[in-house]
């Protein structure tokens, strides 16, 4: 008991230090911390070089306010992407990418200029940045890296324990093609890192952010009523030679190019409404359109280019080895998908829109939409060496569908085969998301937005000859036999048919009496439609059918004209005794396949 008394004073000793060091833990303040978010991400276009990815948000807590008159610590806030950064630069290095502190609403909006500073207050909470109207609350960032941005000399004022600081990077461009499409079940991700140092080191808890999934934004496929055309058959011809005349009705649209999104809010219009009075401006909000944040105090005369994109999203047809002669017209509008509504309505589908518009190659351009050439909402596609281009932009989308959009395209002709035209051969189209760039990092100049060309091209129609191939699969001149041909051009007829006329191209395959090789080719004059052309192997026959005596073998002929129909007979000499006879084979399309070709097959 007597040593228990001697250490009594020393407990007690010993409970006033705890106590006084447990008062002094309660009193002291958390450290000024961040933590970082980036809600929902979007979805990206994988063909995209200038996609717009989620804001970066910092919840910042902790810290102590700066006391009155005193000097705000300055930060300076850096991001990088696992891509390029390729937002517009509105002065080299100055960015339109932005931070803004305390989420200002329209009105409490104020842009740094230049070097920013602030003072503190001493107040609760620290300074305020929304109402404070001797504080800058917006600061744009710098380029300093292909894949990096950052504000230097930001003042943050810790907030105590009282209120949450917020601080918002947003209008941040990435090029999402960079990344390419994954080949897993799981999307590329855009991911960006944050850093924040400066006069005081502020940690961040999750710093790391996925800000964007990538995923293909388009796919395109071309429906065809028509899918060939032959030389000889002229097709919307009016308008072929004047481009205010109206398809033709037999003839009119047929061809529908389909641009379908890959996900729904791939296709989106410029802006809400004319950036020149209708903003952008609230922190945070999801507008789906090409334009990020922008308001009247981003959009001055000094930097109106901040957050506004150059146009909404263009859909661009690309055409290829268009024959020498043909004309080509697209709908200026978008139309229904079902043919059937094209020759009379052409006007834009309901629920959302897209018009014609003049750009540069790549599909660059202000907007300026494209004027009708007459009642049936067309305009002329130029070509140049059988190649052209056709861009429609979006007006008007829906971010809660997968929408397609269908524009229609005309072919024009006026035949003319003694000069050759239209010429022969097989026009491509191939559809893509425009302007088309090559362009992949931050740019003062290059469009907003833009795309690499991830396209491919697809067989739009052909234009054939107007030709019949016909067998003659056995023809004698030896051992006291002779044949005769007759091959008729029956494009005159009771049916409307478009009279034809062409030579024959007669080809020889055998030999001559004794082993003698078989005779050259020869060609024969024209044979007008309703005519015929009549020949004997020993004697020649009409047209400057020349004779071939002591042939024997087959014979093939290639008559300019399509519906050629031919007729042999095999006799004794002077028929006297033994005669035989049989009809010609067609090798075109439908009855053979040997040529390609399309002979009496085809539709019209």
């Amino acid at each position: 008991m007597k040593y228990f008394r001697n250490w009594f004073p020393a407990f007690a000793v010993a409970a006033l230090a705890f106590g006084a060091a447990s008062t002094a833990n309660a009193q002291q303040v958390a450290a000024f911390s961040c933590v970082g978010n980036a809600g929902v991400p979007p979805i990206v276009r994988a063909e995209g070089l200038t996609e717009l990815v989620g804001d970066l948000v910092l919840n910042c807590t902790g810290g102590t306010p700066t006391v009155l008159n005193g000097t705000v610590p300055q930060s300076n806030i850096q991001i990088f992407l696992n891509t390029n950064v390729t937002g517009r630069l509105t002065s080299d290095p100055l960015s339109e990418a932005l931070l803004m502190i305390d989420e200002p609403a329209p009105g409490q909006q104020r842009i740094c200029t230049g070097t920013c500073g602030a003072i503190g207050t001493g107040a609760l909470g620290g300074v305020d940045y929304k109402n404070n109207s001797a504080v800058s609350n917006i600061y744009q960032g710098r380029q300093v890296g292909a894949n990096s941005l950052v504000w230097l000399g930001v003042p943050i004022d810790p907030p105590g324990t009282t209120a949450v600081r917020v601080l918002r990077i947003t209008n941040v461009r990435a090029n999402a093609n960079q990344l390419g499409i994954s080949n897993t079940l799981i999307p590329a991700q855009i991911v960006m890192y944050v850093s924040v140092t400066g006069s005081t080191a502020v940690p961040i808890n999750n710093p790391q952010q996925t800000v964007a999934f990538v995923l293909p934004g388009l796919s395109f496929a071309v429906k065809n009523i028509k899918s060939s055309y032959l030389q000889c058959n002229s097709f919307n011809k009016d308008a072929s030679t004047d481009n205010t005349k109206s398809l033709a009705s037999a003839d009119g649209w047929q061809h529908i190019l389909r641009f379908r999104e890959g996900f729904a809010s791939s296709f989106k219009k410029r802006a809400s409404g004319d950036p020149a009075s209708v903003y952008q401006d609230t922190p945070g909000a999801i507008y789906n359109t090409e334009s990020g944040f922008y308001s009247a105090v981003t959009n001055t005369s000094s930097s109106s280019k901040i957050g506004v994109a150059s146009a909404g999203t263009r859909l661009m047809a690309r055409f290829a080895n268009v024959p020498a002669g043909v004309a080509l017209y697209a709908s200026i509008y978008n139309v229904a998908s079902d043919f059937s509504t094209i020759s009379s309505a052409n006007g834009q589908a309901s629920g959302y829109a897209a018009n014609l518009v003049t750009t540069d190659s790549a599909g660059a351009g202000a907007y300026s939409a494209t004027s009708a050439t007459g009642s049936d909402l067309k305009a002329p596609i130029a070509l140049s060496s059988g190649a052209g281009y056709a861009v429609w932009e979006v007006t008007d989308a829906n971010p809660l569908a997968n929408q397609d959009y269908y524009f229609a395209i005309a072919v024009s002709y006026t035949a003319a085969t003694a000069s050759n035209l239209p010429g022969l051969g097989t026009a491509t189209v191939a559809g893509s998301f425009a302007p088309l760039s090559t362009v992949t990092t931050a740019s003062s100049s290059a469009p907003i937005p833009r795309f690499a060309d991830t396209s491919s091209a697809s067989t739009l129609f052909v234009v054939n000859p107007c030709t019949t191939n016909l067998l003659f699969p056995f023809l004698t001149n030896q051992a006291g036999f002779d044949s005769g041909i007759a091959i008729s051009n029956t494009s005159v007829d009771p049916f409307g048919t478009t009279p034809q006329a062409g030579p024959c191209k007669l080809n020889y395959y055998g030999e001559t009496t004794g082993g003698g090789a078989a005779p050259q080719a020869q060609t024969s004059a024209t044979v007008a439609a309703g005519k015929q052309l009549i020949a004997v192997l020993s004697t020649g026959g009409n047209l400057g059918v020349v004779a071939t005596p002591g042939f024997q073998g087959y014979m093939i002929a290639q008559c300019s004209f399509q519906y050629a129909h031919g007729f042999a007979f095999i006799s004794d000499v002077g028929a006297n005794r033994v005669s035989e006879a049989y009809l010609a084979l067609i090798l075109d399309s439908g009855i053979g396949t040997r040529t390609g070709f399309a002979s009496e097959t085809l539709t019209h």
